[in-house]
Order: structure tokens, then C-alpha cells, then sequence
């Protein structure tokens, strides 16, 4: 239906969690709460994240990819 129906379906803001650790040169796995569900992307990051840290999504690389940093806690 157009542009405003792909900026609906970015995860760019979203909440997730880390299920593959995520290395310093490599991609980890997380998942997101994204369309009404829970899926599974790649995730990149800038520092190491432990599996099961809550992460936010700072970047999209591709329909399958993410750039995510730790949530922060208050």
C-alpha cells in the first residue's frame, strides 16, 4: 500500500532479546516483537551483548538484519 506501510513494518525502535550471544565480528540472533508476532533476525552490534540481555533496535542492514544496542535500564 505504499511508504506508509513500510515504515509500519521497520524494526527500527523495537524491543527484543538476545538469543545467540552476539560476537565483537560477527552477527548474534535476536528476537523481536515486530507485525503482531515474534521473529527472529540477525543482529549486529558495535560491543559484545550475553544472550538474553534486552536489546534495542538502532539500525535495519536488510529485511533479515539488525543493528541493536543493550536496552537501557533505569
Amino acid at each position: 500500500m505504499g511508504a506508509a506501510d513500510d515504515a509500519e513494518q521497520s524494526p527500527i525502535g523495537a524491543i527484543g532479546r538476545v538469543t545467540v550471544p552476539i560476537p565483537p565480528d560477527g552477527p548474534g540472533e535476536v528476537l523481536l516483537a515486530v507485525r503482531g508476532g515474534t521473529e527472529a533476525f540477525a543482529a549486529w552490534s558495535e560491543t559484545p551483548i550475553a544472550k538474553h540481555v534486552r536489546v534495542i533496535v538502532v539500525d535495519c542492514t536488510s529485511a533479515r538484519s539488525v543493528v541493536v544496542q543493550p536496552f537501557p535500564t533505569p
